[in-house]
C-alpha cells in the first residue's frame, strides 16, 4: 500500500487505525475523541447520542428514527415547549459512558428524542434567536439592579425557536427572583427559566487560557466538579499562597485534586517529622522532605537549617530502628561511615605572603643586567650596533656634533640679551640725568 492509497483510507472511511470521524469539530468546549469512531457496528449498539448547545451545555437524546448522524451534525431535538438546535458531539457505545459521568440525567425518563436533521428554516429561526442575547442580557441586568436583587446574570441562551430562555445567574445568597422572572417576561414575552452556577460553571462557560498554558480543564474536559480544600495543597507540600492557589475562577484550582492520591501514597513511607536522629555526632531534625523521590533534609537545629544532610527514606528509618534498640551510627552517611573533617575555608591557606615583593627583584635584576655587559646589557648591545653598521654610526655622530653645536650657539645668544638689555637700561638712565640739567640751564 503506497502513501496516496493509506491517506485515501485514512480520510474516506477506513476500517483499521485512526479516523477523521473521531476528530469532528474541535472549536467546541468539552470535546470528547471519539477513538470508537471506525469501529464497524459503533452505532448500531446503541440509539443514545449527545447534542451539544451554547457553550457547555450537553443533553442525551434517543435516535428513535435511526438516523445516520455523525459527529458535527446539526440536528433538531426535542424540548419542553418547541424543539431545540444543537450539534451531536458523540455517538456509539461512548455514549453510555458518558451518561454515567454525567449529572443532568437523572432518570431514563429524562431523555428525550431527536426529531430530525435541521432544516434551513429551523437555521433562520435558531440564528435569529441567537442573534437576540446579548440585548436580552443587558437588559435584564438593568432589571434586576432595578429591584436591587444580589445576582449577577452571567449569560442569556434562547431555544432554537425562540420560545423560550435561560438566563443563568450568581449569586452569594439565597435570592427571591418570583418578581424578576415576571419583569422579564413582560419584557422579552418568551417563556424564563432560572438557572444558578457557581465561579467555576461560568469559568467553564467564557473559557479563557490557565496559569500553565493551557485552555482550562473545566472549559474542555472538565463535567463534574468537585470540591477543593487547601489540605490538597498542604499535602502535596506547596505554599498555601491564596494568589497561586486560586484559578481564573477565584476559586482553588481543580488540579490540586489530580495527584493528592499520589503524593498521599508516597508520603506514607516518609518519616515522621516529630522523631529525632541520634547519632555520634549529635542529634538531627528533620527539616524538609521530598515526597516523590524520596529524599530527607536533615538539620542540627529545630528551627533553621544549620549543617544540612540529605539522605534516603530507607536510611533514616534505618537509624530510628538502630536508635530503638539504643544504638547511634556514626554518622548520617548510607554505609555508617564517619564523616570527613571539614576542610579549612580560608581562602590565603597556603598562599605565599611574599608573593608581591617579586616584581622589586625583578627590576633589580633587571637593573643589573643592564650593568653586566655579559648580560647582555646596554653597552655590549650599542658595540655590537657600532660594529655591524660604522657608515650608520658616524653619520649618527656627525648630527649629534652638529646638534650639540647649535645648542651652544642657542645658549650664548640667550646669555648675551640680558646684557644688551642691561646697557639699554643704563642709557636710558644716563639720558634721564642729562634732562634736568638742560632745563636749569634754559631757566638760568
Amino acid at each position: 500500500m503506497d502513501y496516496k492509497d493509506m491517506k485515501f483510507k485514512v480520510w474516506h472511511g477506513c476500517d483499521r487505525g485512526l479516523c477523521h470521524k473521531g476528530c469532528g469539530r474541535q472549536d467546541r468546549q468539552l470535546n470528547t475523541y471519539d477513538w470508537l469512531a471506525d469501529v464497524p457496528g459503533n452505532n448500531q449498539t446503541t440509539d443514545l447520542v449527545e447534542v451539544q448547545f451554547k457553550n457547555t451545555r450537553k443533553g442525551y437524546y434517543h435516535n428513535v428514527n435511526n438516523l445516520d448522524l455523525k459527529k458535527g451534525d446539526v440536528v433538531a431535538v426535542e424540548a419542553n415547549p418547541g424543539h431545540d438546535i444543537g450539534v451531536v458531539t458523540l455517538t456509539g457505545r461512548l455514549v453510555k459512558l458518558q451518561i454515567k459521568k454525567s449529572t443532568a440525567v437523572k432518570s431514563p425518563d429524562d431523555i428525550k428524542r431527536v426529531y430530525r436533521l435541521a432544516k434551513e428554516v429551523d437555521m433562520q429561526k435558531y440564528h435569529e434567536a441567537k442573534a437576540r442575547e446579548h440585548r436580552t442580557m443587558i437588559e435584564s441586568r438593568q432589571i434586576a439592579k432595578g429591584l436591587g436583587l444580589k445576582m449577577k446574570i452571567g449569560d442569556v441562551e434562547y431555544q432554537g425557536d425562540g420560545n423560550k430562555a435561560i438566563f443563568y445567574y450568581i449569586a452569594d445568597e439565597r435570592v427571591d427572583f418570583r418578581q424578576l422572572i415576571k419583569d422579564l417576561a413582560a419584557a422579552f414575552h418568551v417563556r424564563i427559566e432560572m438557572k444558578q452556577i457557581g465561579a467555576r460553571q461560568e469559568a467553564g462557560r467564557i473559557g479563557g487560557t490557565g496559569p500553565c498554558g493551557r485552555e482550562l480543564c473545566c472549559a474542555t474536559w472538565m463535567k463534574n466538579f468537585s470540591s477543593v480544600s487547601t489540605t490538597a495543597a498542604r499535602i502535596q507540600d506547596i505554599s498555601p499562597n491564596p494568589t497561586k492557589l486560586a484559578g481564573m475562577c477565584a476559586k482553588l484550582k481543580c488540579c490540586l485534586n489530580y495527584e493528592v492520591d499520589q503524593y498521599m501514597e508516597a508520603s506514607r513511607k516518609l518519616p515522621s517529622k516529630e522523631v529525632l536522629l541520634e547519632t555520634m555526632d549529635g542529634e538531627y531534625h528533620l527539616f524538609k522532605t521530598d515526597i516523590l523521590s524520596g529524599q530527607c533534609t536533615y538539620s542540627t537545629d529545630k528551627n533553621l537549617g544549620a549543617n544540612l544532610e540529605i539522605i534516603s527514606a530507607a536510611r533514616a528509618k534505618e537509624i530510628i530502628e538502630m536508635n530503638k534498640r539504643g544504638e547511634k551510627p556514626l554518622s548520617l552517611l548510607e554505609d555508617g561511615k564517619a564523616k570527613p573533617a571539614k576542610k579549612s575555608a580560608d581562602l590565603l591557606a597556603g598562599a605565599d605572603l611574599s608573593r608581591f615583593d617579586k616584581a622589586k627583584k625583578r627590576k633589580k635584576g633587571n637593573q643589573q643586567r643592564n650593568n653586566n655587559p655579559q648580560q647582555g646589557g646596554r653597552q655590549q648591545r650599542d658595540n655590537n650596533r657600532n660594529q655591524r653598521n660604522p657608515q650608520d654610526n658616524q653619520r649618527q655622530n656627525n648630527d649629534k656634533n652638529r646638534y650639540q653645536q647649535n645648542g651652544n650657539r642657542k645658549q650664548n645668544n640667550v646669555r648675551k640679551q640680558p646684557q644688551k638689555q642691561e646697557d639699554g637700561v643704563t642709557q636710558n638712565k644716563k639720558q634721564e640725568d642729562k634732562k634736568p640739567q638742560q632745563t636749569q640751564r634754559t631757566q638760568e
